[in-house]
């Protein structure tokens, strides 16, 4: 049975970093794509970044790119994703999700994954 446990939320001031870290089981390590997604109050949930494990090809949102990135630790079973320059638009509950995908043309920032965390909260506030 697959599962995916998020850790590392907390608050955070304007300009700080924050690393979010999610451990997965019930994957195989080179047929997953594990993403994270983020969810503010009166939004839709919104995909941050993703990873192709097989060949570590990574996919961010625009609103992250150059702030955040999605890393991968086989041996850990773990995907972190390390945030910098934090700011209140970065706040919401942040989920881990996976799925099983036959190549990398699978994997992006759609929500279309079919296993989902308990999700972390992230609030940045000045």
């Amino acid at each position: 049975q697959e599962q995916l446990e998020e850790s590392g939320g907390e608050s955070v001031q304007t300009g700080g970093s924050l690393k979010l870290s999610c451990k997965y089981s019930g994957y195989i390590w080179s047929t997953a794509c594990i993403g994270w997604f983020r969810q503010a109050p009166g939004k839709e949930r919104q995909g941050v970044a993703a990873i192709y494990t097989t060949a570590g090809v990574t996919y961010y949102d625009d609103s992250v790119k150059g702030r955040f990135t999605i890393s991968q630790d086989s041996t850990q079973n773990q995907v972190s994703l390390q945030m910098t320059n934090l700011d209140s638009e970065d706040t919401g509950v942040y989920y881990c999700a996976a799925k099983f995908v036959a190549g990398r043309w699978a994997c992006g920032l759609s929500p279309d994954f079919t296993n989902w965390g308990q999700g972390t909260q992230v609030t940045v506030s000045s």
